[in-house]
């Protein structure tokens, strides 16, 4: 990788010596899944985003799911044990994540929030998700990320 910087999501999965390989692209601010995927021809089903709520108990959780499909709030707040969840606002991301958004990734947090990866990654061998800053993507095995971070696989999509 040269002289590129690391993330802290790769200072974790190095230190947990978790297999990754990191994907760049040139983007001087944010752009959505869908555009990141269609830029690095990573199919849509493959590439997921981190979407980070608070649920009624002030507890923060990350889902991650498909970039090209929506949370269910219900199922969500179900898979972890809350009667609902609120996604943060967009304002918030860096104070309660460190990340920026279109950055964000479930690894390497300021604190590491309860995980549910919606379950159609824990058939994937490999699945990309945000490197840890805007224009890095991280291509690594779901079901080593998810014991990484003790999180699991659900069903959380509408």
């Amino acid at each position: 990788m040269g002289k590129e910087l690391k993330t802290n999501a790769m200072r974790f999965l190095d230190k947990s010596k978790i297999d990754y390989t990191v994907q760049t692209y040139e983007c001087d601010e944010f752009i959505d899944g869908i555009h990141t995927a269609e830029k690095l021809g990573q199919p849509l089903e493959e590439t997921f985003k981190t979407l980070v709520a608070q649920g009624k108990s002030g507890n923060y959780f990350c889902f991650l799911i498909p970039v090209a499909l929506e949370l269910d709030m219900k199922k969500a707040a179900k898979s972890v044990g809350e009667k609902s969840v609120e996604l943060i606002h967009v304002k918030d991301i860096t104070k309660i994540t460190g990340y920026v958004r279109g950055g964000c990734t479930p690894i390497g947090m300021k604190k590491q929030f309860m995980t549910v990866v919606h379950n159609s990654a824990e058939s994937l061998p490999l699945f990309y998700i945000s490197g840890g800053r805007i224009g890095t993507q991280i291509h690594l095995s779901p079901q080593e990320l998810v014991k990484a971070i003790r999180g699991k696989f659900e069903d959380i999509i509408l």
